[in-house]
């Protein structure tokens, strides 16, 4: 249960971990409710998450060093995304390498961490959700 919340949770970082992998281990052990494995790894994902929008809140002066959680042009493609579909686009956190930077990008513009909390849990709870059918469908 806590490796599928922490990979979940360095997924959404810069760290380079396939929580989907690790959810897909997870649930072919029996003795694990589902519903706690989807739990685990939606909170740990929107919790990285958080950790993005902080860093853009509060670590702008950042922005250039190696480790912060989007590049620049990373950054430039979420920011029109944002400017053009608004906090919605929050929905799509979980995409690969934009949503990231989404979620900082949040952070910038200041979205309130409620609506953010709200959006982000309900994009990456969905992924979840469909990863879990997805191996169910494979498994049985």
């Amino acid at each position: 249960m806590f490796t599928v919340f922490a990979a979940a949770f360095f997924a959404a970082t810069v760290i380079p971990v396939a929580s989907e992998v690790v959810l897909a281990a997870a649930l072919a052990d029996e003795s694990l409710a589902r519903w706690t494995l989807w739990i685990a790894a939606t909170a740990g994902n929107t919790l990285g998450a958080v950790l993005n929008w902080g860093l853009g809140r509060f670590g702008t002066l950042y922005r250039e060093q190696s480790w912060f959680p989007a590049s620049p042009s990373q950054m430039e493609r979420a920011e029109e995304w944002f400017w053009r579909y608004g906090v919605w686009t929050l929905l799509l956190a979980w995409l690969p390498v934009v949503g990231d930077a989404l979620t900082v990008i949040a952070g910038l513009l200041r979205v309130r961490l409620s609506v953010f909390l709200i959006l982000v849990g309900i994009g990456k709870g969905a992924r979840y959700a469909a990863v879990i059918a997805g191996v169910d469908a494979l498994l049985f």
